[in-house]
Parts: structure tokens; sequence; C-alpha cells
């Protein structure tokens, strides 16, 4: 069991502002899209707690966050119980990508399932408002295309993703339960391929994969034929997603669809990126891993009729300021890109 470890960041006039200001709590702060939540949340005037165990999360992405006198860090892992007084919960504290979820399968599914009822008991305890960041991958490798949020999904119990689909669809069913037998105030948001600044190097998805290796002029690792289909959100849309469900006038507690319905195969991503990047590497192909989905596509009528919310951000526009990040990782003085803190 994984102790817990406390320390934060904050500045004295930090505590005696709290008590007069909406307190937002963000699990998972310090990650990719929690440190782009982050600055939104502060941005808009809001007073954040970011909890994180740096498991994937790293302090670079907090550091411009520090001059806030309204944000502060605890270091935390979310298995373990925490009992922080809030008005608003974000639960994003999970290893989203293949190689990281699959490093501690065990600790994956603890985080989703005995995390998330950890947060919801908090939220129960304060009465706050909760949001959980689920995933397209309780779709698993779908049957139906593209996937309403109506549809069960087709995904194996059994296998190397399994820590993170089914917890992914065991916390859901924490959210729903609470919700009916509680009266927690819910809000659920199933995540697609999302990319953009402050993704690690090491991410190991496609996006980021291929910027690094064009980057540096290594071969591009397509796994399967590269026919295989998947739907790209740029990392701003998605926050303004996640934004819009949170505070909509609408009370939606069931889940809703966020991400690009634009349709691209991994061998045209592939391509474009070493068009953009002005790149020498090849493309190799590799076996394809299992269980990995054939295709991958939001439908997001709810997300358009409820909440007003389409992306914005064309795949081009989103990967060239990916490319421009990454480029100045590698221009750092020690000539790598940044890692974990």
């Amino acid at each position: 069991m994984r102790a817990p470890v406390s320390i934060a960041f904050q500045s004295a006039k930090l505590q005696s502002d709290l008590s007069s200001q909406r307190r937002v709590l963000v699990a998972g702060g310090a990650g990719f899209l929690g440190s782009h939540l982050c600055e939104r949340l502060l941005q808009d005037g809001h007073s954040v707690i970011c909890v994180d165990n740096f498991s994937t999360g790293r302090l670079e992405n907090l550091r411009h966050l520090l001059n806030y006198d309204t944000f502060s860090f605890v270091r935390h892992d979310i298995v373990e119980r925490l009992d922080l007084p809030v008005n608003e919960i974000y639960n994003l504290a999970c290893p989203a990508s293949p190689p990281h979820y699959q490093a501690d399968p065990v600790h994956t599914m603890k985080t989703s399932v005995i995390g998330s009822l950890n947060l919801l008991e908090l939220a129960a305890h304060y009465q706050a408002r909760i949001f959980q960041a689920s995933t397209s991958e309780v779709y698993g490798d779908p049957h139906v295309h593209p996937q309403p949020e109506s549809y069960w999904g087709n995904v194996n119990s059994f296998g190397p993703r399994s820590c993170y689909d089914e917890g992914k669809r065991s916390a859901e069913t924490l959210f729903y339960d609470f919700h009916q037998q509680y009266g927690v105030d819910i809000r659920i948001v199933r995540i697609f391929n999302t990319y953009g600044p402050r993704m690690r190097p090491d991410d190991g998805r496609v996006v980021s994969n291929f910027i690094v290796q064009a980057l540096k002029g290594e071969d591009i690792t397509v796994y399967g034929d590269g026919s295989q289909t998947r739907s790209f959100c740029y990392v701003d849309d998605l926050i303004e997603g996640f934004y819009r469900l949170m505070y909509s006038p609408q009370a939606i507690h069931t889940p809703v669809n966020i991400g690009n319905p634009g349709e691209f195969t991994v061998g045209e991503l592939a391509e474009q990126i070493v068009g953009m990047t002005g790149s020498s590497s090849k493309v190799v192909y590799h076996p394809l891993p299992v269980d990995d989905p054939r295709q991958r596509r939001p439908d997001i009528t709810v997300a358009q009729r409820e909440l007003g919310w389409e992306p914005t951000v064309a795949l081009a526009d989103g990967l060239k300021s990916t490319i421009a990040y990454f480029e100045r990782q590698l221009r750092k003085p020690s000539g790598k890109l940044a890692e974990a803190a």
C-alpha cells in the first residue's frame, strides 16, 4: 500500500482567503489534462487545490500556477482517504495511456475504483458537485460506429487493457449509485483521444509517439497496418467541454461524450506529422496490441444539444501547437525531453 505524502505549496494569504472562495479540488491536477484544467479554473477566479501523486503527473506542469495566491498543491494518492472541505471535485486521477496503466494494473484498478469511492464519499460529506473523467475505452472495440452514450460497449474483462477499461466502467457505476442512493450531484465525461502541449514524451499514445519520433528522426512506429481509426480532440476544446458540463444549468447526471468526430486513420496521422515536421523518418509496422480498437469516433449529439459544445480546433492547427511544444522540450539545455518530476 502506498503511503500518502502531503506537501503543500501555498501562500499564507491563501489560507485566509479560502473561507470566502469556492474551493475546487482537481485530483490528477499535475497531469496533461489536469494542469490545463487547473489553469482554466484559476483564470476564472476559482480557488484550486491540486492533488496528485506524481505517478504520471509532472511538477513542471504546475510551476507557472504557483504565481496564483488561490492555488495550492497536495501530494497524495487518492487510493488513500483524504479530507479537504471543498465545493467541487474533478476526478482526473488515473494513468490514461496503455504503457502507464499497464505498468501497475492493480494500482490502476484501485485508482479508478477505490479512488473514486474516496472522492465520492468526500463529495457526499461536503455536498460537493463531483466530475468524473471517464473514457471512450468503456466502449471497447466497438460494434457500433460512431459511438453514442447509449452504446453499452464491447469490452474484454480479462486482458491487458482491462484494468483501465473495467476500472473506468466500475467508476461510472459508483457515480451512478452515489447519485441514486445519496443524491450526490455528479457529472461524467467520456473522453476520446486528446492531444496537446504538456503530453509526456513517453506517453505511449500515437500523437506524442509520432511527434517525438519524427523530431528525433527515428522510425515512426505504427501498430497494425495503420488502417485503424481515431478521432483527435485538442486539449483546449476538451477543457471547454468539461466546463460546459460542470456548470451547465441543466443537471446532466448521465455520461456525455466529449471528443472530435473528425476521423483519421493512424497511417494518415503518421504521414501528416512527418510532413509537418519535415522529418526524414520512415514508417515501420509492428503487430497490433491485444484488444486495440479498430475504430473510435464519438457521437457528440448530446454535447451539441445539451451543452452547445463542439470542437473548434482543426487537427492541423492542434498538431502545430503540439509539435512546437515538443520542439521546445528538445531544445532544453539537457538536450533531452523532460521526464517526470
